[in-house]
Formats: structure tokens, sequence, C-alpha cells
């Protein structure tokens, strides 16, 4: 194990729960196995746009290597991992009839995890719409709403007599701002974002509704990315471009998902798509508040842009991860601490984590000491918020394994457990261990 410190951790709860999570379309791969249909996102690496041409077709082959995975997540000693359904693998047109060999997959994973100890946290959807469904507008059309509650209604009764745990959407602000569905996002597609915004959050509603009713004892959630939206520059343009994007990303789904109503800048916009009871519909009873975080962002405007913003230059002396990401413990605690006043709910940590381009030195050792750092620092910072009285109740790394990252495909690495894309050999490196002694550490 490593030889640098474990962080403070006397502030947390003694039931404080410690996880891992991934999504299925980053680990999954078997893509066209077993009856699962495609994806938005298969359709999308299609195009070739994605670094080195990378496609999700095998990722981590976790469909089939999934015990080798929960024996990797045994070792590590977590409690919990949060993982998300496919849901072109159970219902490969998006509606109708159910896949029965996806559901079986599902199936396996959870009594596989429960066998091990790990409590399944599952997420309905991170990212992976099924093209079916796009091809009938996707989150353009208000239907979604109701068949996002069907397909809830088909998670919930198939596994919730063994999961407790739901989350119904991972970072809906993100898929949102950065969807495939918007096309060039420039200041014509507003109304579109607009319309998907509020779509995305009936579903949320819907679908608490839905998961409530079919599961006894169920204990739901929403997946909030949230990161400080902090100007590039002085400039009164570049701070009116920062409050506008920080609107969208870090409001615009949890205030009225948690308090009903939109935030004030964007109501305006949204009117048009609004219906009564609309926002009765979204704000449902939910159980706890997850939050992704990784690092600020620094905004800078742009009058031709969706939004008039762009991505502007970081201060000079900023700490920044291999893959430029600012490294701010503090931003962490705060937004802790902001959202526990906003919205008084317990607070789940769903992601953080440290992205790399990792390689095994010569022994075949993969040694991430920055990694390790991170991560320390981190939940230095969310102890601190802890002591402060925030009621935060578990931490999650992004994530157990290197996998696909989007559009940087397999070229940047977040995994406590290095992958060869090659051979799909898992190496644990050196953060995993030092993540296993944290968590023994931390338990009573």
């Amino acid at each position: 194990m490593s030889t640098i410190r474990l962080p403070n951790t006397a502030s947390l709860r003694p039931d404080f729960i410690w996880g891992v999570s991934t999504s299925s379309f980053q680990i999954e791969g078997a893509t066209g196995e077993d009856g699962r249909g495609p994806s938005i996102w298969d359709i999308y690496c299609q195009s070739g746009t994605i670094k080195n041409h990378d496609t999700g077709d095998v990722a981590c082959d976790h469909y089939h290597r999934y015990r080798e995975d929960v024996a990797l997540m045994k070792d590590l000693g977590v409690q919990a991992y949060r993982f998300s359904i496919a849901w072109p693998r159970i219902l490969p047109q998006g509606r109708g009839a159910a896949n029965e060999a996806g559901l079986s997959f599902y199936d396996r994973l959870i009594d596989e995890l429960l066998a091990a100890g790990i409590e399944p946290w599952m997420c309905l959807y991170h990212w992976d719409l099924p093209q079916a469904l796009e091809e009938r507008g996707g989150w353009q059309n208000r239907e979604m709403a109701t068949w996002f509650a069907d397909y809830a209604a088909l998670v919930a009764t198939r596994f919730g007599d063994r999961v407790k745990q739901f989350a119904t959407l991972n970072e809906p602000s993100i898929f949102s701002l950065f969807s495939r569905s918007l096309g060039k996002r420039d200041r014509s597609s507003e109304d579109k974002l607009h319309r998907m915004i509020h779509h995305v959050n009936l579903a949320h509603g819907t679908a608490v509704d839905v998961v409530r009713a079919n599961v006894a004892g169920a204990s739901i959630g929403c997946i909030h990315n949230r990161q400080p939206c902090r100007p590039s520059s002085d400039g009164e343009a570049d701070r009116a471009a920062a409050a506008r994007l920080d609107i969208y990303w870090n409001s615009a789904f949890p205030d009225p998902q948690c308090r009903g109503a939109y935030p004030a800048q964007m109501r305006e916009a949204i009117e048009p798509h609004l219906e009564p009871g609309d926002l009765s519909r979204i704000c449902r009873p939910v159980d706890w508040f997850g939050l992704n975080h990784y690092s600020p962002v620094y905004v800078k405007a742009d009058a031709d842009s969706m939004l008039g913003y762009d991505f502007g230059d970081k201060p000079a002396g900023v700490p920044l991860t291999p893959i430029d990401w600012p490294i701010d413990p503090k931003a962490f605690s705060d937004t802790l601490r902001s959202v526990h006043e906003r919205y008084s709910l317990p607070i789940y940590v769903l992601e953080n984590g440290y992205g790399n381009s990792d390689q095994p030195d010569v022994t075949g050792a993969v040694i991430d000491t920055g990694r390790i750092e991170f991560l320390r620092d981190y939940v230095d910072a969310m102890n601190a918020a802890a002591s402060r009285g925030v009621d935060v109740r578990g931490y999650f790394v992004w994530s157990l394994l290197d996998n696909f990252e989007w559009d940087s495909g397999y070229s940047i690495r977040f995994g406590l457990t290095y992958v060869d894309y090659a051979s799909l050999r898992r190496t644990p490196k050196s953060s995993f261990a030092w993540y296993a002694g944290l968590i023994k550490a931390g338990r009573p």
C-alpha cells in the first residue's frame, strides 16, 4: 500500500458508505449481443469523431467479466457499487417488448454483488438513450416522460426485491448542455435546450413516483454534476457569462426537482413548455442528493454561442490534473456546503476522481501517486465540510475501472484498476490499495 497518508475522516458518520461508480456504456461492451438495441452513443461512435475512432463495442467487456469485476470490488472492500442500467439492453426499442436476456444480465450482476456483501446502487439513465427513441424526438418529445416511467416500472418490478437504492438520472445538466441531440450548439438551439431540460425534469418526477410505488423501502435520488462556474477575467461580460452558465449547469435540475421552481433567470424561457401541474409532477419527495464533483470551470463570454459562454483560460498557477482540470479541494468543500444549505437533503458523493494517462512501469505495476494525493485532499475537504455540519453520508470514487471516456475514448484513465484494452486484463493500481486501506481504516 502507498505510504501517502490517509485523509482525516474523524467527522464522517459511523455508517458512512464507501463505494465506487461506473456506467453501462462505458464498461459493458457487448453492444450487439443478446438482443441489445443501439443507443445514441453507438450511433455517435460510428461517426468517427471520438478520439482515435474509439467505440464502446467492447469497452471493458464487463458484460462477460462482471464476476471478475465484483471480485475486485470485494478485494477493495467497498460497501456499495453504483452502476447504471443500459436502457437499450432491456428495452431494445426503448419501449414495448422487454429483452429477457438483458434483464437476466442485471439479475446475475445484482446477485453477484449481494453474495459479495456489496449493496447495489442502480442508476436508471447514464446517457445511453435507445436510438429508437431518439428517432421519435428523444428528449425533445414530451412523451419521453411516459416512456421513461414505463422503463422505470420495468426496472423497479424486476429488481426491486433486491435493489433499494435508485437514482433516476446521472448528470442531467451535462447531457442537456452537451447533448448529441442538440446538434450545433448555437443560439438557434436554445429553445430545444429548454424543452429538453423540462422534459428531463418531468421524466425524473414520474420515475420517482413509479419506483416508490413498486419498491418497498426504496431510497431514491437524482445525481447532479455541480462545479463552480468562475469568470476567466474580471470583465463584466465574463462575469455575466459565468453567472448564466452557473444557472444552467448547477440549478436547472435540482431547483425544480427539490424546490419546486425553476431559477428565476430561466423561467421565461421554460414557460412555453410548461403545462398545468408540471412543477408538482417534477418536485416529488426524494431521499438524498447525489453529487458528482471534479473541479471548477472557468468561463468567458462568447456572444455567438448558445447561452453566450465558452470555456476560458484558467488563472496562472492553478494546480491541474494531467487532463487540465483544476485541483481545488476547497471548491469541493464549498460545493458540499452550498448543496446542504440549499436543498436540506443527505448528500452522497457519487463521482469524484482523477483523470490521467496511466501506464504500467517495467515491473507491470501502475503507480498513480497523483491520483492518491488528489483523493486524499478531496476526502480531507469532505471531512472538513462534515465537521461544519454538512450531512454527507457516502463517497464513491470514479471509477472502479479505466473505461470509455466519451469523446476522449480510451485516451483518459480514471480507474483505480488499470485495463489493458488489448487483453482486457485488469491490474489494480497503487490507488486501489490506498483506497482499500482508507476504507478499512474508516470502518468502526
